[in-house]
């Protein structure tokens, strides 16, 4: 059997939790699961499509408290610009992020540039202001889409 990249995630996160003392129950789980095997971002209503059945039908009081959880630990991101989430690519580590979001092809890269976080704490520092959380999102075309022309879909 072959482990994959969300096997390993998945695992990883049973770690953070176990020494954390918290629980990543079965609902947790599963839509940690679906959002990490998510190319790009998803929404919390297709969440709640992807993971309900004929003979299960998820709540979205359920699923936004599953998210909350994740959130909380740093399995995912929220990407409040585009209403939805996205798996962290350094689970469980409270860490400053930047998102580059591609509005041509959807990719999404989250870096951790500290030069920006620090700017970003002088800045906040000078005008008396404490900072809690620092998520910079950025829009525009990633490499590939630049290269190819691509841009992004006309709104609607």
């Amino acid at each position: 059997m072959q482990v994959t990249q969300t096997d390993t995630a998945l695992a990883a996160a049973e770690q953070v939790c176990a020494r954390r003392g918290v629980r990543l129950t079965s609902l947790r789980r599963r839509v940690l699961q679906q959002i990490l095997k998510t190319d790009g971002v998803i929404k919390a209503y297709d969440l709640i499509h992807e993971l309900s059945s004929s003979d299960r039908n998820i709540k979205p009081p359920t699923v936004y408290r599953s998210l909350s959880f994740l959130l909380e630990q740093g399995f995912i991101h929220r990407i409040e610009s585009l209403n939805g989430f996205v798996a962290c690519n350094h689970p469980g580590e409270i860490h400053d992020t930047l998102l580059m979001i591609c509005d041509a092809c959807g990719n999404i890269q989250e870096l951790h540039p500290t030069e920006i976080s620090d700017a970003l704490d002088r800045a906040a520092t000078q005008q008396g202001f404490s900072v809690e959380e620092k998520i910079v999102e950025l829009h525009g075309r990633c490499r590939s889409c630049a290269a190819r022309g691509r841009t992004a879909p006309a709104a609607l």
